[in-house]
């Protein structure tokens, strides 16, 4: 299982992952694009962007990358960074399938991703994403997976992904929405042959919507490797938009809100691996900073105040524009 290599890791970064879908595209619902991005979003304007990132990422201990096959040419761009240093070969790489990028480059697209977990997708997006990483791929994972989605019951899709399986490569589901956790425990009953089919499992999980942690540690508990994503939740944890309470507690840090964030995730035992969206170097060098944030229990009591209704958290998520 790839994922050993970071659990047995001993720098502190390797708990960090970078995640690739806020560069691999023009548009993205994260707060603050323009300031991020300025006005040149070319493909090669991104590319550049995002070898910058993975090169200081590497170089600062982080081992896992994030992509997926809607994250536009994410898969691309990684792909070229991994083939112009063949040296490399202790990154892990984890993709994701089940969303179709149908933007065309634009910002401004009326529809920026379709969904479709059936078969048929899977086969066509694990033929494009072997296209391009080939070998590299570590994890294959369904992309958002919620209560409802026929990925949980296709019993001919469970066939081809237990056969992925068996020749190497693991097999891993992300979750989205305000019914996290009821999805998260619907996969873990999913089995091929008697044996459980996904190895890894990553959801939304922040100090404002942390409603998914308790199944989150049963699937910890049951030998999953837990990935976080949207930690700084699209940016509403990020200065200047941070809540009050977060801005205070970073002062009393003398760290960025970010770190604090990320710090406050990391302090938990289930989470193998969180996930860093940092749309520039410098934010990512502020990410980092987060496993040396030390909070007490004053401030982690504090910072639980922060949590919101899950379906007022991706009510509000869903409202957030493509920039």
């Amino acid at each position: 299982m790839p994922f050993e290599r970071l659990a047995t890791a001993t720098t502190p970064t390797c708990h960090i992952g970078l995640g690739l879908a806020a560069v691999g595209r023009p548009g993205y619902i994260n707060l603050d694009r323009d300031r991020d991005f300025g006005e040149d979003r070319s493909e090669q304007a991104l590319r550049t962007r995002t070898h910058e990132l993975l090169d200081a990422a590497y170089a600062q201990g982080v081992r896992y990358v994030d992509v997926a096959r809607s994250y536009g040419r994410s898969e691309e761009f990684l792909a070229d960074w991994l083939n112009a240093r063949p040296d490399i070969d202790d990154v892990v790489v984890g993709s994701k399938w089940g969303y179709t990028y149908t933007a065309g480059w634009s910002t401004d697209a009326e529809r920026h991703e379709v969904k479709d977990h059936g078969l048929a997708t899977y086969q066509r997006q694990r033929a494009e994403t072997d296209a391009l990483l080939g070998d590299r791929l570590d994890l294959y994972q369904i992309h958002s997976v919620t209560p409802d989605s026929p990925a949980l019951t296709d019993k001919e899709l469970h066939a081809k992904l237990a056969e992925a399986a068996a020749e190497g490569l693991t097999i891993g589901f992300s979750t989205s929405g305000p019914a996290q956790a009821d999805a998260v425990r619907a996969a873990l009953a999913v089995t091929v042959d008697g044996e459980p089919l996904f190895r890894t499992v990553q959801s939304t999980y922040n100090a404002l919507e942390p409603s998914a942690e308790p199944a989150l540690a049963e699937a910890h508990d049951a030998g999953l490797t837990v990935i976080v994503k949207e930690g700084m939740a699209n940016g509403r944890l990020a200065a200047p938009h941070a809540p009050a309470v977060l801005k205070a507690v970073a002062e009393e840090a003398s760290l960025g809100c970010d770190a604090v964030a990320l710090a406050w995730i990391l302090r938990r035992p289930w989470v193998g691996v969180v996930l860093s969206g940092a749309a520039t170097v410098p934010q990512l060098a502020s990410n980092l900073h987060a496993p040396a944030v030390d909070l007490d229990e004053d401030q982690l009591t504090r910072l639980a105040t922060l949590r919101e209704d899950p379906r007022a958290y991706w009510e509000q998520r869903g409202q957030l524009p493509w920039h």
